[in-house]
């Protein structure tokens, strides 16, 4: 469908900035419930308002739109034609609560947008770290409204890789042997994780990353970025982002990306 992206883009940024402000007066009040979901990941009462303050902004600003989000799951556009069909927006609130929780400062507000199955939009709000990744579909990705892109890395011998959760891959001796070949490999390794490894993959002080424990909303925004950023984002497996996503491989190079494929699955 058509769409004004800078409609969006604005309704994007306005919300994260709604967020953060949920977030702050949190923090400032230093006192909130915590829960439990049912996968045991926890989830607090500044999660669950500040998706409020998020929604509240997207559905005034694009009403028809569906909408997912971490903590209110899944809600259908609220007509089926018309402005607004085919468009989705994906949010977590607060990507990295756990973080949140033990006062460390990586965590972040995620949106992005779909456009008839495919993410248009995406940004990436860490208000503690002081970042905002910015990305339009063919139009680029911008960190604190400077423009940046990928390094022009092709080798995996001269990448800073970056890992993020890596549960699932640990439990499998043999993926786990095969991820030593790249860390044995790359000229040096980190483990920045969240939303900070993908900012930074974008802007040039990363330029390899592998998790192999995400969900979709984890990474929705950071995708478009990093794609807007001059990058390959798939599974770890190659396969293209999509919501049933577990894992990602990213990189700042089609070469770079092949080579490290190569070394987990050859």
């Amino acid at each position: 469908m058509e769409l004004d992206m800078t409609v969006a883009r604005k309704a994007a940024e306005e919300a994260v900035e709604a967020a953060q402000q949920v977030i702050s007066d949190f923090l400032a009040r230093g006192d909130w419930h915590v829960t439990l979901k049912s996968d045991q990941s926890p989830v607090t009462e500044v999660d669950v308002a500040a998706e409020k303050a998020i929604k509240q902004v997207l559905t005034k600003a694009l009403p028809n739109a569906a909408f997912f989000g971490e903590e209110t799951g899944k809600s259908a556009a609220t007509e089926k034609s018309g402005k607004g069909a085919g468009l989705r927006w994906l949010v977590d609130p607060i990507d990295g609560t756990k973080s949140f929780i033990r006062g460390s400062r990586y965590y972040s507000t995620q949106i992005a947008l779909e456009v008839d199955d495919e993410l248009r939009l995406g940004v990436s709000n860490a208000p503690a770290y002081g970042e905002k990744m910015v990305a339009v579909h063919e139009q680029g990705a911008w960190l604190d409204g400077r423009q940046v892109h990928c390094n022009d890395i092709t080798s995996i011998d001269d990448a800073f890789f970056s890992s993020g959760n890596l549960t699932t891959l640990a439990r499998d001796a043999d993926a786990w042997s095969r991820y030593a070949q790249i860390v044995g490999r790359v000229r040096r390794v980190r483990g920045y994780g969240d939303f900070c490894h993908y900012h930074q993959l974008c802007s040039g002080q990363a330029d390899l990353i592998l998790e192999s424990d995400v969900n979709i909303l984890d990474i929705a925004a950071l995708t478009v970025a990093v794609r807007e950023a001059g990058g390959i984002i798939t599974d770890m497996h190659g396969q293209a982002v999509n919501e049933a996503t577990t894992s990602v491989l990213a990189a700042c190079s089609v070469a770079l990306h092949e080579q490290a494929l190569d070394l987990l699955h050859g």
